[in-house]
């Protein structure tokens, strides 16, 4: 999506706990989504989620190709 030119610059932070990939629409604003995987939560909730720029979850799940089909639902536009 970077190269696409939807997204500007991304970011990517791996702690102890939790790896995070980061969308920004430019360098200096907060992420427009993260992508986070945390291990902890394989067994209950799944492993993997995405975060809007409000902090609200838009889906989470153990597979993370199934729950990164939430972006590309908004991604989708109308075009006239």
């Amino acid at each position: 999506m970077v190269a696409a030119g939807e997204w500007r610059d991304y970011g990517m932070s791996f702690l102890k706990d939790v790896a995070i990939f980061s969308v920004f629409r430019r360098a200096a604003e907060n992420p427009l989504y993260r992508i986070e995987k945390r291990p902890k939560l394989r067994g209950k909730q799944g492993q993997y989620s995405v975060i809007g720029m409000d902090g609200q979850i838009l889906k989470r799940g153990a597979d993370l190709k199934t729950v990164l089909r939430v972006l590309e639902r908004k991604l989708i536009r109308a075009v006239e």
